[in-house]
């Protein structure tokens, strides 16, 4: 394929440069970073994973990352302005990929965290007039006095400067998943390189490298938290107690703030130089052969390009600019954070499409700390019919590995999975105690062959799990969580017994719940708030909730 190279002059506010090919992405020169937006009365967050602007006129429908949740004022004055009523999707970069492959019927327009997914995705060539809003490095946030103890304030850094660190007990992190968002996609393939130490594409032959592949994993083991989004990352971090993270500088920007509004130290922001990745924010027409959408989509791309838009956007503190940062919003880029605008940034270059997808699959399955997940599912009478076939479907997209492959969810070899099935008592406990193809289709069928009777207790379902957890196993060698599925609350009120007991067991391990059929969110916001986790809604499709809530372990 023809290489493209883009040039956009915005106005005062400078230039963008980016380079698509179908094989790999090129992000060169300037940054981007996505910081909080207030909505205005005549907008409204409609739920968490859409968005709807009313401007009165042509409706365009957005599938989009989960970064541009925090544009939403942004894009009420673009609906406003234009006419164009917009309606955003936030879906993973996987989920991106997929739509896309399949020719993205139900939307109008498609806008990913990078151009790297509409790469992978767009196989039916659909995505026109795609340009970058925005661009982003992914860097890591350390808190500061632990950033000084390392001296990683006092120039430049490495990621062999973090992996020394990781290895000497010094530094833990949180990050997503490279196989379910892109900070978390962009961080790992710059961690490949620096290891590698170098600068042209990495090849297949690159991903076999032994030393490679143990660096690798003793880097990723000093993961604390996986998420599934970038932005509830921040959101997990600001709950918790964690030495630092990996995520977009603007959430870095947006995190600091809130700490320091809380009275907490801030984060310490570290530009890996040998592993830099960069996020370019593309936007692109879906073309289903409607000039009335493509009309409207260009409107509001215009928009989002023009110069007040640009403008309004580095406020917020993202950097929109080849010429560094305006005068005027310079205050929002703290330098005493580590905020570098003066920074000439080198980042890596993307290989082909065949070795990123081999460098995912195997993050997913031999790199990435193994997951130790137990899942709580309701087979309470009132799941019998279609509740318990939806469940069981939603299982096969996880255990049975042919179906987990084409999601990027596959388990790694040494990762555990245990089900706990209950009603009003736990029924039974099934476990598959590594990731084999043969373990995990058995336990599988053990789920397949259960029948749906009694009441319903969660807690008695959970307690059991954090008990499996906290008794068996050595947590500092895996990602742990626990997953309860449920279709109705509660009817057995022992939470102050559970909440005792989790407080005893003193351990990180988040408790992430999936609403089905009539169930309510009260009680399990409960538990997510005393995990600091978070709770998925499966009403309409659990099947996409399992998938979703798999990529936050």
């Amino acid at each position: 394929m023809q290489e493209i190279y883009k040039y956009k002059q915005h106005n005062s506010l400078g230039g963008r440069f980016y380079k698509r090919t179908g094989s790999f992405l090129l992000i060169v020169l300037v940054v981007f970073v996505f910081a909080g937006c207030g909505i205005s009365g005549q907008q409204k967050v409609e739920s968490d994973s859409s968005f709807k602007g009313r401007g009165g006129g042509e409706t365009i429908k957005i599938l989009s990352g989960s970064e541009n949740k925090e544009l939403a004022q942004v894009l009420a004055d673009c609906s406003k302005k234009t006419g164009v009523n917009i309606e955003m999707t936030y879906k993973g970069s996987v989920d991106i990929m997929n739509t896309l492959k399949e020719g993205a019927a139900e939307y109008d327009a498609v806008w990913p965290a990078s151009s790297l997914w509409i790469s992978l995705g767009d196989t039916q060539h659909v995505v026109k007039y795609d340009e970058s809003i925005s661009t982003s490095p992914v860097v890591f946030g350390i808190k500061e006095s632990l950033a000084k103890q390392l001296n990683f304030d006092k120039g430049d850094v490495s990621v062999k400067d973090i992996l020394e660190a990781i290895r000497s007990g010094k530094l833990t992190f949180c990050m997503t998943s490279a196989t379910q968002s892109n900070s978390g996609a962009s961080a790992y393939i710059g961690f490949l390189y620096a290891l590698l130490d170098k600068q042209e594409p990495i090849t297949e032959d690159d991903l076999e490298n032994p030393e490679l592949r143990e660096d690798i994993k003793e880097l990723l083991s000093g993961v604390d938290r996986n998420s599934g989004s970038s932005d509830w990352l921040k959101d997990m971090f600001l709950a918790g107690n964690y030495d630092a993270m990996v995520n977009y500088e603007c959430l870095m920007i947006d995190t600091n703030k809130e700490l320091e509004a809380q009275g907490k130290e801030p984060l310490y922001v570290v530009y890996p130089y040998d592993g830099l990745s960069i996020a370019d924010s593309p936007l692109g027409y879906v073309d289903h052969g409607d000039d009335k959408k493509q009309d409207a989509f260009q409107k509001v791309q215009e928009y989002l390009l023009s110069e007040k838009a640009q403008n309004a956007i580095e406020k917020t503190g993202r950097r929109i600019s080849v010429s560094g940062v305006s005068e005027e919003n310079k205050d929002v880029f703290n330098a005493d954070w580590g905020i570098d605008t003066e920074r000439i940034l080198s980042p890596i270059t993307m290989p082909s499409e065949n070795v990123l997808m081999r460098a995912l699959n195997l993050y997913q399955t031999s790199f990435r700390k193994p997951s130790l997940t137990v899942y709580c599912l309701d087979y309470s009478g009132s799941m019998r019919g279609t509740g318990n076939d939806q469940l069981v479907s939603a299982m096969s997209q996880i255990l049975i590995q042919e179906n987990a492959e084409k999601n990027l969810l596959q388990a790694e070899q040494e990762e555990v999975n245990i089900i706990i099935t209950f009603s009003s008592q736990v029924i039974n406990v099934y476990s598959a105690e590594n990731g084999t193809e043969e373990k995990l289709t058995s336990l599988y069928e053990s789920v397949e062959a259960e029948n749906p009777k009694g009441g319903t207790d969660i807690y008695v379902a959970v307690e059991k799990g954090l008990q499996i957890l906290s008794e068996n196993y050595d947590l500092e060698n895996y990602t742990p969580a626990i997953i309860l599925m449920t279709d109705g609350q509660s009817e057995t009120f022992n939470k102050d017994q559970f909440t005792d007991f989790y407080s005893k067991v003193n351990l990180d391990i988040p408790i992430f719940s999936i609403m089905f059929g009539d169930a309510t969110s009260e009680q399990l916001d409960e538990l997510a708030k005393l995990s600091n986790a978070r709770v998925f809604d499966g009403r309409t499709d659990l099947v996409s909730a399992f998938r979703s809530v798999k990529g936050y372990n």
